[in-house]
C-alpha cells in the first residue's frame, strides 16, 4: 500500500511528496524500514528498493511482519541529479531530526524522522559520491557498535567500518534515529550516479537474511551466500591523499589486498608529461575505497585501506 509520509506545497502549484510502500503479512509485529535517496546523486538504493518490492510481493506468504520501503527521501534531488535539496543548497542528511516549525526542508526531515521512529530496524542505503568508488560496507558509530555490529554482519557486505564517535555527524538520519532508540544501519556502496546490479543483489540477499534473523522472513535458502565481512575498529583505516593537483591514473580496482609500498596509481600533468606523484600503499591491507573521478587537487582523497596483520 502506497502511503504519503508528507505532502508539502511548492511555490508554483505543485507539491513535494515523500512516499513509502508498506507491505504487511502474517501475525508478526516486527517492522523493518528501507530508506534511500537522501542524496539525489546516489542511485544504488533505487535498484534495491525495486528488487525488494518485487520479491516480497511475489512471495508474500514468506513475510511475517511489515516492511516499509522509502525509495526517495529527497525526490527533488533525484529529479534534478542534485546531491542536496535543490534551491536550498542544503545536504538533507545534515538536518535531522528536523523541526516541525522550521523551513520546508526541516519540516520534511521532521516528518521522515517521526515516521521511522519505533521500527525494529532501519537500513539507510547510500552510494558514494561521484568521486569515490566504495565496496559494499556498513558504517557504524562506535557508541552503537556492540548493539549493531551483529546485525551488520548479516547484510552480505564485504566490510564494516566502526567509526569513532568524533567522526559521526550528529545531524544525520542514522545518528538521530540511533540516539532516539531506533536501530539504524548505514550501507554505502558503489559510486554516485550509477547502479551496480551485483552490489544491489548482494544487499537484497543480505536484507532478507537479516529479516529471517528477525523472524520476519521464513526462507533462508541463500544463507550460504552471505559473506563474512572484515570489521574495522579503532585506528585501522589509512587514508591516501593527493600531494599534487593533476590527473589520477590507476589500473587497479578496489576490494583487493595491497602490500605496503605497492603502487596504487600516479598523478600526472597532461601538459608536460610529468609524473607528479607515485601513489603507493602506506600499509598492508584491504583497499576498500578508490578514487573514481580522475581530476584531483592537492589533498583530494585517493584511497582508503583497512590495515591487516601481515602475518
Amino acid at each position: 500500500m502506497i502511503r504519503t509520509v508528507i505532502s508539502i506545497a511548492l511555490p508554483v502549484d505543485e507539491r513535494l511528496l515523500i512516499q513509502k510502500n508498506v507491505i504487511s503479512h502474517g501475525t508478526g509485529k516486527k517492522r523493518i524500514c528501507i530508506v534511500t535517496g537522501t542524496h539525489g546523486d546516489e542511485l544504488e538504493g533505487q535498484y534495491v528498493c525495486f528488487q525488494l518490492n518485487k520479491i516480497v510481493q511475489e512471495n508474500l506468504d514468506k513475510l511475517n511482519g511489515t516492511i516499509e520501503i522509502y525509495p526517495a527521501l529527497n525526490p527533488l534531488g533525484i529529479d534534478s541529479i542534485t546531491r542536496g535539496i535543490p534551491n536550498f543548497d542544503l545536504d538533507m542528511n545534515r538536518i535531522f531530526p528536523g523541526n516541525p516549525d522550521g523551513t520546508m526542508a526541516e519540516r520534511v526531515a521532521y516528518a521522515i524522522f517521526q515516521d521511522l521512529q519505533g521500527a525494529d530496524m532501519v537500513i539507510d542505503i547510500h552510494s558514494s559520491n561521484i568521486f569515490l568508488r566504495e565496496i559494499p560496507q556498513v558504517r557504524v558509530n562506535v557508541n552503537t557498535a556492540e548493539r549493531l555490529v551483529p546485525y551488520a554482519k548479516l547484510l552480505n557486505t564485504d566490510f564494516i567500518w566502526v567509526h569513532e564517535a568524533a567522526t559521526v555527524l550528529e545531524a544525520t538520519l542514522a545518528h538521530s534515529l540511533n540516539t532516539a532508540g531506533t536501530s539504524t544501519l548505514v550501507v554505502e556502496m558503489g559510486v554516485g550516479m550509477r547502479i551496480n546490479h551485483g552490489y544491489g543483489n548482494r544487499l537484497v540477499t543480505g536484507i532478507f537474511n537479516l529479516m529471517h534473523e528477525l523472524g520476519m522472513w521464513s526462507e533462508q535458502d541463500e544463507s550460504h551466500l552471505i559473506s563474512r565481512p572484515v570489521v574495522s575498529v579503532a585506528d585501522k583505516v589509512s587514508f591516501l591523499n593527493a600531494e599534487a593537483s593533476g590527473i589520477f591514473l590507476t589500473e587497479i580496482r578496489n576490494n583487493i589486498i595491497v602490500d605496503k609500498g605497492e603502487e596504487i596509481g600516479c598523478i600526472v600533468n597532461p601538459l608536460t608529461g610529468e609524473v607528479l606523484q607515485e601513489v603507493t600503499a602506506t600499509v598492508h591491507g584491504l583497499l576498500f575505497t578508490l578514487r573514481a573521478y580522475p581530476v584531483v587537487y592537492q589533498g583530494s582523497l585517493l584511497a582508503r585501506i583497512h590495515q591487516l596483520d601481515e602475518s
